[in-house]
C-alpha cells in the first residue's frame, strides 16, 4: 500500500499469478525473470523472503501470520483514513471563514474590521483624507482621554483644510466632564455638536463616500469590530439615517447639564421627563437606563435630583407629584412636542 499525492491508496488484492507463485514456491520450484511481478507481490505482502544464497529459490512463510500483520496494517491504515474524513468538516468551516471574509472584502463594496486598533486607524486614514465633511455618530461617547487626545488633532487637521465637522453624541455625555471639555475646545475650532436622547446606531461618514458602522454579521464585539463600507447607495443610506437623528438632536457646546430649578413650575431637562414618564409607568430602570443611552448610576442620580425637586422619598410618591405636576399636564395636552423618542430605524445596520 502506498500513498500518492497526499492520499492513501488501497490495497491491491492478490493476483492469481503471485498465488500461483506462492504454490510453486512452497514445492521448491525456482522463480525465473518472468515471475518478477508476482514476485513482488508476495515480498509486499510479506508472504516470501529471498534467501542470499539461492536468490532463485525464495523461502515461504506462514500465511496465517502474514494474514494477520496485513489485517492489521489495513485497521490501521482505515482508522487514519477515518480520523482524516472526520477532520474535513472542521477544517472546511474554519477555512470557510476566511473564504467568506475574502469574498466580503472584495465582492460587495465592504471590509471587516476585526479589532479596536484597526478600526481606529482605518478610520483616522479616511478622516486625514476628508475633503468635505465628516459625520460621526457615537451614542456612548468620545471615548477614554487618550483617544479624545488623538482625536482633536486629527480633527484639527482637518478643520484647517475646510472639512465640515459633525458629532452626534448620546445625551448622556453631557455629564462627563473630560468629554464637555472637549467639546468645549472643538466647538471654538468649528466642530458642530449635538445631543440626542433617543437611542441611534454607531457610524463615520466621510465625504458620503466611505462609512464605517459597527459588526452585526461577524458575530464579534461590535465595540471592537467594524465594517468599513464603500458602496456609494450603502453610504448615503447611512448618511440619511444620520442627518434624520441629527435633525432630531439638541445643539450642544461642551456646557453642562442644566439642574432643575427650584418651584413647582420649572421645567425638566428632556432626559428628566423620560425617566419619569417611565417611572410612572412602571418600567424597570435597566430598560430606561438603556434606552436612554445612560448608566444606572446617572439614572439613579436623575431621580435623586428629581426626589429632592418635589421633596419626596420614594418612587411611587415621585410618580405621584409628577401626574399633579403642571409640567406632566402640559406634556399630556401636547403630546406631540414630548420628546419620546420614536422607535430607532435601521440605518447603520
Amino acid at each position: 500500500m502506498t500513498e500518492r499525492d497526499g492520499s492513501a491508496q488501497p490495497a491491491a488484492p492478490l493476483s492469481g499469478a503471485a498465488r500461483e507463485l506462492y504454490a510453486r514456491i512452497t514445492r521448491g520450484e525456482p522463480v525465473g525473470p518472468e515471475d518478477t511481478g508476482a514476485l513482488g507481490e508476495l515480498v509486499g505482502w510479506r508472504l516470501v523472503i529471498a534467501d542470499p544464497e539461492r536468490p532463485s529459490l525464495p523461502i515461504a512463510l506462514d500465511p496465517q501470520e502474514a494474514g494477520r500483520r496485513r489485517l492489521d496494517d489495513e485497521l490501521r491504515d482505515l482508522a487514519a483514513r477515518a480520523a482524516r474524513i472526520a477532520a474535513i468538516p472542521d477544517l472546511s468551516d474554519e477555512l470557510g471563514l476566511h473564504f467568506e471574509r475574502a469574498k466580503w472584502r472584495s465582492g460587495s463594496g465592504s471590509e471587516f474590521l476585526a479589532g479596536r486598533e484597526q478600526v481606529t486607524a482605518r478610520i483616522g486614514e479616511a478622516v486625514d483624507r476628508a475633503e468635505t465633511e465628516v459625520l460621526t455618530a457615537l451614542p456612548a461617547g468620545p471615548g477614554c482621554e487618550e483617544l479624545l487626545g488623538e482625536t482633536t488633532d486629527r480633527d484639527s487637521r482637518a478643520l484647517a483644510r475646510g472639512v465640515r465637522l459633525r458629532t452626534l453624541f448620546g445625551d448622556g455625555v453631557r455629564d462627563d466632564a473630560a468629554a464637555r471639555e472637549w467639546a468645549a475646545v472643538m466647538s471654538a475650532r468649528g466642530t458642530r455638536f449635538r445631543t440626542l436622547l433617543a437611542p441611534f446606531q454607531r457610524c463615520v461618514v466621510v465625504d458620503r463616500r466611505q462609512a464605517f458602522i459597527s459588526d452585526h454579521v461577524v458575530g464579534g464585539d461590535p465595540e471592537q469590530t467594524a465594517w468599513h463600507v464603500m458602496d456609494r447607495a450603502f453610504v448615503a443610506f447611512v448618511a440619511e439615517g444620520f442627518e434624520d437623528a441629527w435633525r432630531r438632536a439638541d445643539v450642544w457646546y461642551g456646557d453642562p447639564r442644566r439642574a432643575v430649578p427650584a418651584g413647582e413650575g420649572s421645567r425638566l431637562t428632556d432626559r428628566q421627563r423620560e425617566i419619569l414618564i417611565d417611572t410612572a409607568a412602571g418600567v424597570d430602570q435597566r430598560i430606561t437606563a438603556r434606552r436612554l443611552n445612560i448608566g444606572l448610576r446617572t439614572l439613579t442620580k436623575e431621580l435623586a435630583r428629581l426626589r429632592a425637586h418635589w421633596g419626596v422619598s420614594t418612587l411611587a410618591a415621585l410618580a405621584y407629584q409628577w401626574a399633579l405636576s403642571p409640567e406632566r399636564q402640559r406634556t399630556a395636552d401636547h403630546p406631540g412636542e414630548g420628546p419620546r423618542p420614536e422607535p430607532p430605524a435601521p440605518v447603520f445596520h
